[in-house]
């Protein structure tokens, strides 16, 4: 009996020191809801490694540029296409529980004309007290059956760009670079509202999308 308690109690320390550590590391974030990103605004481009070993990189003008600009790559890839994209890392705890919701649409889209990206920040924070250890991205989320890409702001530069300090940040990106959709954290309680306006602005930009270039 003596021994459960001392187990229940090292588990319930253990969960409590990585809530304060995510928290400190929040607020050594440096949060400024001035600079968020607004609706109608030009998304950021970017270019973001798809390993973090290697030199291989995912661009976001491959997918959607402004109106008057060309694809990077419109030989392979001519057609315009929504861009979801959200910021998370390991130690997110709240990350962790938006990722399950956004693979199930996920798979519900995967065959169309939108690109799901996550965006890891781990290795970006790895330098922070108490988050040297968090587990790397790729093999922690395949884990968990997660199957979308991930890509790596290794800098946090990215990040920056668009002002996610706030995790999990998610931004979804109409097929001409405009923001169109942004959600800062993880609601418990909404997760069926959250799926159907994830369900209802994705297919209202797949129905703007240009048949081809």
């Amino acid at each position: 009996m003596k021994f459960r308690i001392y187990v229940t109690l090292a588990i319930f320390g253990f969960m409590t020191l990585v809530l304060a550590q995510e928290e400190a590391i929040n607020e050594a974030m440096e949060k400024d809801d001035s600079k968020d990103l607004m609706i109608g605004q030009i998304a950021p481009k970017w270019a973001l490694k798809t390993n973090p070993d290697k030199i291989n990189f995912e661009f976001l003008r491959k997918w959607t540029v402004g109106k008057d600009e060309r694809l990077l790559r419109p030989q392979s890839q001519p057609n315009r296409h929504a861009v979801l994209m959200s910021f998370f890392a390991t130690w997110c705890s709240p990350c962790m529980k938006e990722l399950p919701i956004l693979e199930e649409v996920y798979k519900k889209y995967k065959d169309k004309q939108i690109k799901f990206f996550l965006i890891d920040i781990t290795e970006a924070t790895r330098g922070n007290p108490g988050y040297e250890n968090m587990p790397k991205a790729g093999p922690f989320l395949k884990e968990k059956g997660v199957t979308m890409e991930i890509l790596y702001d290794l800098r946090g530069k990215v990040m920056e760009n668009y002002n996610a300090q706030t995790l999990p940040r998610l931004f979804i990106v109409d097929g001409y670079q405009t923001l169109r959709m942004t959600r800062k954290g993880f609601h418990e309680g909404e997760e069926e509202i959250f799926k159907k306006e994830l369900s209802e602005i994705i297919d209202e930009l797949l129905a703007e999308l240009p048949d081809s270039e």
